[in-house]
């Protein structure tokens, strides 16, 4: 799934002791010509125009990317990307989900830079929603549909930009290429996997930017915080089987599996994983300490530190957010047995969702769990192959041009990183040695996330300005260092 949602919420609640200092223009939601921010007016309708394209295609997993993916080629196309510059791609196996690889040629002075974005989106269905959900709606200062924040806005944002760089014949210091995929929501035909094996030099770069693994946050029309994603924790599931002979349940044995996994989960239950901290993490809690007050506030400047002060981190991870971010976790998800109510179980099965730190592995999360559980009866394997990467260090250099290019349209704002507990497609970009920074230029509303869910929206203005924003990020990206 997008995480740009989870890590709103997420840092939402880690910062609501903070005060509110940071003011947008004007209460409530602005209207585009209120804001300072906007893209030039051709760029700005182009945009609207490709936003209602996008958002009117079904393109989820059960209907797939293959019509919305052509209309992103088309309207490049007729851009002026041609040739081995502009690729529409569909999956062999899965003819429903393709993908766009777009290139603006530069000095090559450099590896390019990558943007990744999704074209798929979670299902919506009209009879839940009080709009269509596959139509753009512009209501109240609100731009109304699905995909509008996960990840449709960003899509466009990435599209526009290179359009109007394409225009204006910008060429950049090094190449920059953008990527429209499928299946990051789910399903089999992951779009950057997909690339990744088989089209490598396509896409083959210096850094990568995932619109869908960060972004601004303001609460009560107030922002709040500009977070740049620079590490993400990996999920593993596990299946844990025990087996019995069984029997009639008028004669009980002590080795009944259900007591078997019961006794297991009693033990898993009381594990913590040991504390891991890296750059990212330690940089945020510096940062979110300046929001808060108190011992939370020591605590968390204690854990920052180079030499982490272990019980203040015990302490913090008494909150499930902060845990989350702290250690490796594993927690059961889900448990099958039994096959009759009047005889012993002769299977019980038990699902292990674990969310791995980037330095962890599924080789040592494995052999933790097989000895938490402590039962060589129970057989533990991995549900489907596991891809983990290494956190993308927030350097001086990158988030010192991010800082920068965010201060040039919102001054002061707080620019930090930040560790997604969840995952995205950065996962696969990180797996491949590729550094990967989650950088969008939309605002969220923290008190109303509706990514994934009901009436999905995002406010007009942040859609104009996340267009603008990504323009000038691309050229603070690719342009003479300064």
């Amino acid at each position: 799934m997008g995480i740009k949602a989870m890590l709103r919420s997420f840092l939402l609640r880690a910062a609501l002791a903070a005060p509110l200092t940071l003011a947008i223009s004007g209460a409530g939601p602005m209207k585009p010509a209120a804001n300072p921010n906007l893209p030039p007016a051709d760029n700005a309708k182009l945009a609207r125009d490709i936003f209602a394209e996008l958002i009117s295609y079904h393109s989820s997993e059960t209907i797939g990317t293959a019509p919305v993916a052509k209309a992103i080629y088309v309207r490049l196309k007729a851009a002026g990307f041609s040739g081995t510059d502009l690729q529409l791609l569909t999956i062999p196996e899965y003819p429903r989900h393709a993908q766009v690889v777009v290139r603006l040629r530069g000095k090559g002075h450099g590896k390019p830079v990558l943007w990744i974005a999704h074209t798929d989106v979670v299902e919506a269905k009209p009879e839940d929603w009080t709009l269509p959900p596959f139509k753009l709606t512009e209501k109240d200062g609100y731009f109304y549909g699905r995909g509008t924040s996960d990840m449709k806005d960003s899509d466009v944002a990435v599209m526009a930009s290179l359009i109007r760089l394409k225009k204006e014949g910008y060429v950049p210091e090094r190449d920059i290429i953008a990527a429209f995929t499928s299946d990051e929501e789910g399903g089999p035909a992951n779009g950057v996997q997909f690339l990744l094996k088989n089209h490598r030099a396509l896409i083959d770069a210096g850094l990568v930017v995932n619109p869908d693994g960060a972004s601004g946050a303001y609460e009560k029309s107030k922002r709040k915080f500009f977070n740049v994603g620079t590490s993400e924790k990996t999920y593993a599931s596990f299946n844990a089987v025990v087996t019995n002979k069984g029997g009639h349940s008028s004669e009980p044995r002590p080795d009944n599996a259900l007591y078997e996994m019961a006794n297991a989960l009693g033990r898993l239950q009381e594990y913590k994983f040991p504390i891991t901290l890296n750059a990212t993490t330690r940089s945020y809690f510096a940062h979110v300490a300046g929001l808060q007050s108190g011992q939370t506030r020591a605590d968390m400047m204690a854990v920052s530190m180079q030499r982490p002060d272990m019980a203040a981190a015990e302490r913090l991870a008494r909150s499930p957010d902060n845990n989350a971010l702290l250690r490796t976790t594993c927690v059961p998800t889900m448990i099958e047995g039994g096959h009759a109510e009047n005889a012993l179980p002769q299977r019980v099965k038990l699902t292990i969702q674990c969310r791995l730190m980037p330095s962890d592995s599924v080789i040592n999360v494995k052999a933790v769990l097989e000895k938490v559980m402590g039962n060589p009866a129970i057989t533990l394997n991995v549900i489907e192959p596991v891809f983990s990467g290494p956190e993308s260090p927030p350097t001086p250099e990158l988030m010192g041009t991010v800082e920068k290019t965010v201060h040039s349209m919102w001054p002061n704002v707080p620019v930090f990183p930040a560790m997604a507990a969840g995952a995205s497609d950065s996962i696969f970009t990180l797996n491949a040695g590729i550094p990967t920074y989650g950088i969008s230029g939309s605002w969220g509303d923290m008190e109303d996330v509706r990514a994934h869910g009901r009436d999905e929206r995002t406010r007009v203005s942040s859609f104009y300005e996340g267009v603008e924003f990504t323009y000038r990020l691309m050229k603070a990206l690719t342009g003479k260092p300064k």
